[in-house]
């Protein structure tokens, strides 16, 4: 009786090795199948794009997502903002206002705002002096940056300024205006970074 008991126990423990093997198995074999369908480690190291929901980004507010494994911030800019953008007080302080010096970055860049709807700033958020990654300043702060500031990205490490348009000033390490990435907006609230396209505005 004994034996029958130890006999009858160790099949009811094969039967159940076997089921959970099997269920090992099956979702094993799962995994690769849910995974194809998302961009690869190596894809995105590549560069592959990256699409953004910013319909939640308030007037004044940044949000940072990533790109090539770099931030790449966007601003929605004020109409406030977007006026000291255009005025000869702030771009006669600047080394590249009309950012005529950039190399690999789109021609939409080539302007006061440095975008395709001028409301969004779309920035890599990487100083061009020694790659570090500025702070973001909106407030003007005469006191800590001096009478020309009228907000803008502060880097700390060496002390470069770039005005809300990631223009560079003048007297500072930095040579280059930040890199403004290639992007295109599939609607009025969703960008994709990583290429370029026409927007649902057209790129003006």
């Amino acid at each position: 009786m004994i034996r029958d008991d130890v006999n009858h126990g160790r099949r009811r423990l094969f039967i159940g090795l076997t089921a959970a093997t099997g269920a090992v198995g099956a979702v094993g074999a799962a995994v690769p199948f849910v995974g194809s369908w998302m961009p690869s480690a190596k894809a995105r190291a590549a560069g592959a794009p990256v699409t953004v929901d910013i319909s939640k980004l308030a007037p004044g507010q940044k949000m940072t997502v990533e790109w090539r494994g770099k931030p790449v911030w966007i601003v929605r800019r004020t109409p406030e903002i977007l006026e000291t953008l255009k005025t000869d007080a702030l771009e006669s302080h600047l080394r590249d206002p009309m950012s005529e010096q950039i190399t690999q970055q789109p021609t939409y860049a080539q302007n006061e705002v440095r975008a395709i709807k001028d409301e969004y700033l779309i920035l890599v958020g990487i100083c061009t002096h020694l790659g570090c990654s500025p702070l973001f300043k909106p407030e003007v702060d005469t006191a800590e940056f001096g009478d020309n500031w009228f907000g803008g990205f502060y880097c700390p490490c060496h002390g470069s300024k770039f005005d809300l348009a990631g223009r560079v000033f003048q007297g500072v390490p930095a040579p280059l205006n930040l890199e403004v990435p290639p992007h295109y907006y599939v609607s009025d609230s969703v960008v994709t970074i990583g290429e370029d396209g026409t927007s649902a505005e057209g790129a003006a």
